[in-house]
């Protein structure tokens, strides 16, 4: 049975702490109320911390303000027991628990089918809490059913743990809320999580191998120089032959040698680097040309506009489905975006609208969308906009779909042309003086022969 930290208030005044086990919050909220307490604040044990701390929640705020008239007193009741070995360790991974993608994907894909199933919010949220194996999640069903049952909307609830709901997905349940559709909101949220998890998956499948198989060279060509040459180098010199090491193996290897002796001044010259890119990047105009290099990259710069423009187009769309008006929808949507160059062309359509003028213009003339997805935008003004967008979305799909078969047959080649460098080097550097030891050459200098 979990355990809880509650805070209530007495009709006198006082503030009483306690820590129980109770079956769930919703039944140890109804037994302090029983007991002509109000609760201020329950909490389990094993519950998530919230991100932003700076965030109460509204069904809280009430309770800040009475706590600023009474006086406060602790009610010790009876002492727990002390926890074994077995139950502290328990407690710390349950503590520690990370709610992953996966564990988000199960609850909306179950909160779908309930709700399908006409379950009601309130009836949906308990059946899926008793479901939950993940306490940290858990913790976070039972603070959005209180926020429920206490009137609140669900997205009100979800929005203060951003780190654990993104924006997008949140944006989904509230306008689902808000105009009754929220088991097609549900639907589109499974949907959109699948989409991301997969091409996740994707870019990992493509980046992990190739970046592993550089390191492993890179790694053997670091000790080779620092183990190997050194051991040829002692070798040489204790048989005295006349044999000398390639001037390209010496060179690298007093390199290697220095760089580790007096390995403060790389390291200062690196973090020099890195820190004056980071001030440059945290300055206005440096954060607007570094996100507009993200766009124009070799590789990969197409693929992380497409993906942020079909979010933004999702997120329209979504908006637009729902009767929202166009200004509105791009001032929600613009949320779902955190890369500059594409929130000032937002800006801009808004601004282009409110003077009367295009919204799809600033989007054309940046020369970042493609000129089907402007042409088609362009037609949907004209026709139907929502169905038209429905299209450009399933287009960018199939695009976005495209660009990774190209980053996964082009970026292998990148990057066996670049592991094809350095492992010549690894050859010319450290394997060419193993063979010459290995052959034996060295012997007949050594004996005057």
């Amino acid at each position: 049975m979990p355990t809880y930290n509650y805070k209530a208030v007495t009709k006198t005044g006082l503030v009483v702490r306690n820590r129980v086990e109770a079956p769930s919050k919703q039944s140890l909220m109804k037994a302090i109320k029983e007991n002509d307490l109000t609760p201020i604040n329950v909490e389990q044990r094993s519950y998530r911390s919230r991100s932003n701390k700076a965030k109460q929640k509204k069904n809280i705020s009430n309770m800040q303000e009475l706590m600023k008239n009474v006086n406060t007193t602790e009610i010790n009741r009876t002492p727990q027991r002390s926890m074994s070995t077995k139950e502290k360790i328990s407690t710390y991974f349950e503590q520690t628990k990370k709610i992953t993608s996966r564990d988000l994907v199960v609850f909306t894909q179950n909160f779908y089918l309930l709700k399908k199933a006409d379950f009601n919010n309130i009836h949906a949220l308990r059946t899926l809490i008793e479901g939950t194996e993940n306490l940290s999640l858990k913790g976070i069903i039972e603070d959005i059913l209180a926020g429920v049952e206490a009137g609140e909307n669900m997205y009100t609830t979800m929005e203060y743990y951003s780190d654990v709901f993104p924006y997008i997905y949140v944006n989904m349940i509230k306008v689902g809320e808000l105009s009754g559709s929220l088991t097609n909101s549900l639907q589109q949220a499974v949907e959109y999580l699948d989409d991301t998890t997969r091409l996740n998956k994707k870019i990992k499948g493509i980046l992990i191998p190739n970046i592993a198989q550089f390191l492993l060279l890179f790694v053997l060509l670091i000790v080779g120089s620092l183990v190997a040459i050194p051991t040829i180098q002692d070798i040489f010199e204790e048989l005295g032959t006349t044999e000398e090491l390639p001037a390209l193996t010496v060179g690298f290897s007093n390199f290697i040698k220095g760089a580790v002796n007096m390995w403060y001044i790389p390291l200062a010259i690196i973090a020099g680097i890195v820190a004056a890119i980071i001030a440059y990047i945290n300055t206005p105009k440096g954060k607007y040309n570094f996100h507009y290099f993200k766009y124009k990259m070799p590789i990969f710069g197409n693929l992380i506009f497409s993906l942020d423009f079909s979010r933004f187009m999702k997120a329209m769309l979504l908006n637009l489905k729902n009767g929202v008006r166009i200004q509105e929808a791009l001032e929600v949507s613009k949320n779902v975006v955190k890369n500059y160059v594409m929130l000032s062309m937002i800006e801009t359509s808004i601004n282009n609208i409110l003077v009367g003028s295009s919204w799809i213009e600033p989007f054309e003339k940046s020369g970042l969308c493609s000129f089907m997805s402007i042409e088609m935008l362009k037609v949907g003004m004209q026709t139907d906009l929502p169905e038209m967008m429905e299209k450009l979305v399933e287009y960018m799909e199939i695009d976005i779909d495209n660009t990774l078969a190209k980053i996964t047959k082009t970026l292998p080649q990148v990057m066996y042309v670049i592991v094809g460098v350095v492992l010549i080097f690894v050859v010319l550097v450290v394997l060419v003086p193993c063979i010459q030891v290995y052959m034996g050459n060295f012997l007949f200098s050594a004996y005057g022969v």
